[in-house]
């Protein structure tokens, strides 16, 4: 490995401590308190871990479909798997069961991608094209029937919906926790597995057939993997929109192109990312807190602008 990879990593990984140290014990501590353990263990930590998962995850989907569709403005949520689970959750909310919003999001989110996948086959073959326009087809359809369960809903239900799409880490716990880090491990190991077939692909799909990857499979296996990892993660978070846009674009500047090099490294640096947008988020307007999902889109707008001015291009199907 060379030195300035190393170096690049130690620099993260020290980062990654250094903020988690500061997320764990920054504010008013009682040391003296025999609560403060609880505060720190039961609360503040299962958190901090979320905010690591759910921000490397992100990163590491919207890597994926930019990969995947060749489009640098892609994101976790270009599938449609946001809409689904958004509206998932909506209906829990809507028939009284908030308590039950994870499930109802995750299969909702799942009907999501298997649809999207099979509506990209209706002529016999998976091609980026149909599973681009399908997605975006049932992203549209699915909000249009959450502006209708919000029309339906009473006031304390729309609220809770309102507050849930803003997604944020308020009620996470340990049981969300391992829940959500099994199915995390597994997608990125598989991803991390297929990278130097991604890289084959991302000189383009001519050059990786006559290297023997079976492209088509590949695209499959990564737009459901991927999409399995969001869904996983917006079903206890909520949408927490542009880390997937903004973390990949930044790592490929400090690591290139290649996926081995890129795919651990955003994995990471999203973690950092969205540590410091969820400490942000929780002190702008201390003693209250801000949903993250807010602040990351405020962000997030600007920096989408910069990348299609960048691009000087429209990308065309």
């Amino acid at each position: 490995m060379k030195k300035k990879t190393v170096l690049s990593y130690a620099i993260l990984f020290s980062l990654l401590f250094l903020i988690s140290g500061i997320y764990l014990l920054a504010g008013h501590i009682d040391y003296k308190d025999p609560h403060t353990v609880n505060i720190i263990y039961k609360i503040r930590m299962p958190r901090l871990i979320m905010v690591i998962i759910t921000g490397g995850a992100l990163t590491l989907a919207g890597l994926c479909f930019q990969s995947l569709l060749k489009n640098p403005l892609a994101t976790p949520y270009t599938l449609g798997v946001s809409s689904g689970s958004a509206f998932g959750a909506v209906i829990a909310i809507k028939l009284r069961l908030s308590g039950l919003s994870m499930p109802f999001s995750m299969a909702v989110g799942v009907f999501t991608i298997l649809a999207v996948y099979r509506i990209s086959r209706i002529k016999g073959r998976f091609t980026i094209a149909t599973l681009l326009l399908s997605g975006i087809s049932l992203s549209f359809f699915f909000s249009g029937l959450i502006l209708f369960i919000h029309y339906i809903a009473d006031f304390t239900q729309s609220a809770m919906m309102i507050r849930w799409m803003m997604g944020g880490f308020e009620a996470v716990t340990f049981n969300n926790v391992y829940f959500t880090l099994p199915f995390v491990l597994m997608f990125t190991l598989y991803i991390f597995l297929s990278s130097k077939d991604l890289n084959l692909v991302c000189l383009g799909d001519e050059i990786a057939q006559s290297r023997g990857v079976n492209v088509a499979r590949l695209q499959k296996n990564i737009f459901i993997t991927a999409s399995l990892l969001t869904a996983s993660i917006i079903s206890i978070t909520g949408p927490i929109g542009f880390v997937g846009l903004i973390v990949p674009h930044i790592t490929r500047q400090i690591t290139g192109q290649d996926h081995r090099k890129l795919i651990p490294f955003s994995f990471i640096a999203g973690g950092i990312f969205l540590l410091l947008a969820d400490f942000f988020a929780k002190s702008v307007i201390h003693p209250a807190s801000i949903p993250v999902g807010v602040l990351t889109s405020v962000m997030g707008g600007p920096f989408f602008l910069v990348i299609l001015y960048k691009s000087r291009r429209i990308l065309y199907l």
